[in-house]
């Protein structure tokens, strides 16, 4: 379960690494020893001015902003008793260091209450984010008529929530319905576009019977944005709900991969046509094809993300290899191991957003 940001209080901060931690203490200690040192030894040194490091050391790993105006107004306590023990020192000394201490005390408390701020400003986007995030990439429920389904978005920046890769599932007057597409752009323009393509085909996909023209009203609106070089590639699958061939359309995207018995092959249509806004290059109907899915078949849809994910030697990830070479496992265990997989030929990071839509027909 995804953790909700919403929980977390602008206070609650993940504990310090063991190596800064340690950092922290050893300068703690160092201050104490200063502190020591100066009321043992002779009244002709003084260590006050190290008192300022106090509240800066107290800001490390906390969002309180009393933490570091408790230990600076401390550290300045401390001055007074350390400016007599010192009597030989300047007094000018004394008070320089008194008033260093309330400056970087005031700065600390302020640099505390600034993160904090920012951070909660922070959480509130990705609140919003995760909030377009179920609007714009709806979770799928595990069975949809005779199918079971799963998916998985993979954000290629650990922040982001949503991006250009999109999905859907739709149980349609025509069977169900299914879309994987990419956007061809980057930042708010492609998130717009995507979403203009997700809800031109749920309306699309309830009230046209072609799957073609379905594509097409695809194509017309994102066209009608007039974003540039922006496009869209994707695979329209049509699938009926009382058994028969499924139907394909595929607008310059990636063939899916059918697994039947432990062999994957592509599915692909005789001509594939352009990208969704580029459809007007070409002339004549969509091209579409009908292929066997049976019970027990299983269709991989995926985005470039996923078959253009690198290792360490430059060495594309080979999904359909991969995913001949798994045993027949139920699409939510099967996205498991594929997301597992990838995660390691890559090392962990991807280079590209990517989106996984695995179908099992059952019946």
């Amino acid at each position: 379960m995804k953790r909700d940001p919403g929980r977390d209080g602008p206070h609650e901060v993940p504990p310090l690494p063991r190596t800064a931690r340690s950092l922290v203490v050893a300068a703690y200690a160092l201050l104490g020893v200063a502190i020591a040192i100066d009321l043992a030894t002779n009244p002709t040194l003084t260590f006050s001015p190290v008192l300022a490091t106090a509240p800066v050391l107290a800001s490390i790993g906390t969002r309180r902003a009393r933490v570091p105006l408790m230990a600076g107004l401390l550290a300045l306590m401390i001055v007074a008793p350390l400016a007599l023990a010192d009597r030989d020192v300047d007094f000018s000394v004394h008070l320089t260091a008194a008033a260093t201490v309330l400056a970087i005390t005031f700065v600390s408390t302020a640099n505390v209450v600034l993160v904090a701020t920012r951070e909660r400003e922070l959480l509130q986007s990705r609140s919003v984010a995760e909030a377009a995030q179920r609007t714009l990439l709806r979770p799928l429920p595990d069975r949809i008529g005779g199918l079971r389904v799963a998916v998985r978005y993979l954000a290629a920046a650990a922040e982001a929530r949503v991006g250009g890769d999109l999905y859907e599932v739709l149980t349609t007057p025509y069977g169900i319905r299914l879309i994987v597409g990419d956007v061809r752009g980057k930042g708010l323009s492609a998130i717009e576009t995507a979403a203009d393509v997700l809800g031109t085909f749920r309306e699309a996909a309830q009230v046209e019977p072609a799957l073609g023209t379905v594509a097409r009203r695809l194509d017309a609106a994102v066209g009608r944005r007039q974003a540039g070089e922006e496009f869209v590639t994707a695979v329209l699958l049509g699938v009926p709900a009382h058994g028969g061939p499924a139907e394909l359309v595929n607008c310059g995207h990636l063939p899916p991969l059918l697994w039947r018995g432990g062999r994957v092959t592509e599915v692909r249509v005789p001509v594939p046509d352009p990208p969704l806004a580029l459809r007007s290059l070409v002339e004549g109907p969509y091209c579409r094809d009908h292929f066997a899915f049976l019970p027990g078949d299983v269709l991989v849809l995926y985005t470039d993300g996923v078959t253009e994910a690198r290792d360490a030697t430059g060495r594309f990830y080979p999904l359909a290899e991969r995913l001949a070479a798994l045993p027949e496992l139920a699409p939510e265990p099967l996205l498991d191991r594929i997301v597992a997989d990838l995660r390691a030929h890559t090392g962990g990071a991807l280079s590209d957003d990517a989106a996984l839509l695995v179908v099992r027909r059952e019946r």
